[in-house]
C-alpha cells in the first residue's frame, strides 16, 4: 500500500498549550467520515477529548460530510470515541486530575495500513506572557537561521 500524505495538524495548540505527554489512539469512524479524512476533509481546531465512564470522547472534531454520500452521511461535529488501552486510560485520568491539565488533539494521520490515527496530549494551558515568549523564541530561532544562510 503506498504512503498516504494526510497529515492534519492542530497548529493553534502548541502556540495556546504547553504539551506534558502525548499518546496515539485510533479512531472509531464510520464509511464516510473515514472517506471524507483521507480526501484531507478535517479540522481539529476547537476540539478537545475529555474521559468518560472510563472511556476516551474527542469532541467538536470536524470531518466534512462526504460529497457522495447519500442519506447515509454523518454527522460533521459529532462526538469520536478513541480506542486505547487500560493503562493508556488510566494514565489520561491521573494526569488530567490536576487542576489546569487538559486533553487535547494535536495531529490526525493515516498510517501504513490505512487506519485513521488521533495523536493527543495532556496539556496545559499558557499565560498571556508565555504566548509572548513563545513568539519571541520563534523569532529568534529564524533570525539566528537567516544569519547562517548568508
Amino acid at each position: 500500500m503506498k504512503q498516504s500524505s494526510i497529515n492534519i495538524k492542530n497548529k493553534r495548540a502548541t502556540f495556546d498549550y504547553e504539551l506534558v505527554e502525548t499518546f496515539t489512539a485510533g479512531m472509531v469512524l464510520t464509511g464516510t467520515e473515514i472517506k471524507s479524512i483521507r480526501l484531507g476533509k478535517a479540522s481539529l481546531v476547537d476540539s478537545y477529548c475529555l474521559l468518560e465512564k472510563g472511556e476516551c470522547w474527542v469532541r467538536s472534531m470536524h470531518i466534512a460530510e462526504y460529497f457522495y454520500g447519500t442519506y447515509n452521511n454523518h454527522n460533521a461535529r459529532r462526538d469520536r470515541k478513541l480506542l486505547l488501552n487500560r493503562k493508556e486510560l488510566q494514565k489520561l485520568l491521573r494526569l488530567t486530575r490536576e487542576t489546569g491539565f487538559t486533553i487535547i488533539p494535536i495531529r490526525l494521520f493515516i498510517n501504513e495500513k490505512g487506519l485513521a490515527k488521533l495523536v493527543i496530549a495532556v496539556a496545559k494551558g499558557k499565560k498571556q506572557y508565555d504566548k509572548r515568549q513563545s513568539l519571541k523564541e520563534k523569532e529568534d530561532k529564524r533570525a539566528m537561521d537567516r544569519m547562517f544562510k548568508q
